[in-house]
């Protein structure tokens, strides 16, 4: 049965998305969880049966802490940074150095947009890192298809079906002006910041009338392109591409009191 502290502990948890760390009695951090609902999710380790692992956890915990981050989203990448700094003995995921996904925008003259694990070049734009890789992986592959931009990791020595498709505008044969390259870099920035509502709007259309055409496969393809947007699209204030120094400070509001 849980002490009277934690009782009294779970009765204040908020009805939020978030992380929760279970300590013992030492103050030594046992485990980090995620939730989409915190209030539900921390009372479910002191009710009910659970298994060895939990059970064994639960019998060490003596105290714990939570944050409240802003969507499950952010809970999950608040949950891998935290694991990540402070490797607790319950955690068996993501105790290798395996980072979420960023999508880049190569530094080069004649650019590339690929996924990295680590965004470490200087000269590269990135944005996430994003929980759902397969999402990041889709927008890439989307990106590749709406820009006329390399493909090519190497550029080869004739063009290749994406010059002929207008998908790219030939680097590996012509020298293509700086001005037009930055216009479409840009371009690709603005997509990647947000500015997609033109974009899913065509691709509504374009589902719409897959459907009207009875062309379902292609219609939930096109569903699915854009989901993806979406969950791209979603802001996140946990993890930051950049690596710029912050000074930063909470506070909590509450019937005209402020902490």
């Amino acid at each position: 049965m849980a002490s009277k502290h934690i009782q009294d502990k779970l009765a204040l948890l908020p009805e939020s998305p978030g992380c929760y760390i279970m300590k013992d009695e030492k103050g030594k951090i046992l485990y980090v969880g995620k939730a989409k609902v915190l209030k539900n999710r921390v009372r479910s380790y002191f009710s009910g049966v659970h298994n060895n692992k939990t059970t064994k956890l639960v019998s060490k915990i003596h105290d714990f802490e939570y944050i409240v981050t802003g969507s499950e989203k952010e809970a999950l990448l608040l949950e891998i940074n935290l694991i990540k700094k402070h490797r607790p003995p319950f955690n068996i995921m993501f105790m290798d150095d395996k980072m979420y996904p960023y999508i880049e925008v190569s530094g080069d003259n004649d650019f590339l947009v690929r996924i990295s694990r680590k965004p470490n070049h200087k000269k590269s734009r990135y944005f996430g890192p994003y929980p759902n890789a397969t999402s990041a992986y889709e927008m890439v592959k989307l990106v590749n298809q709406i820009f006329p931009i390399r493909k090519c990791s190497t550029l080869k020595k004739q063009v290749c079906l994406y010059y002929h498709l207008h998908q790219c505008l030939a680097p590996c044969v012509k020298t293509i002006d700086p001005k037009e390259n930055e216009a479409i870099r840009a371009q690709v920035i603005k997509f990647l910041k947000g500015d997609m509502d033109d974009v899913i709007q065509k691709l509504q259309r374009r589902m719409e009338k897959a459907a009207e055409d009875l062309q379902f496969e292609k219609a939930k393809e096109l569903r699915d392109q854009i989901q993806n947007i979406l969950h791209i699209k979603e802001k996140q204030s946990i993890d930051f591409s950049d690596t710029l120094s912050r000074d930063v400070f909470g506070y909590y509001e509450d019937k005209g009191y402020v902490s």
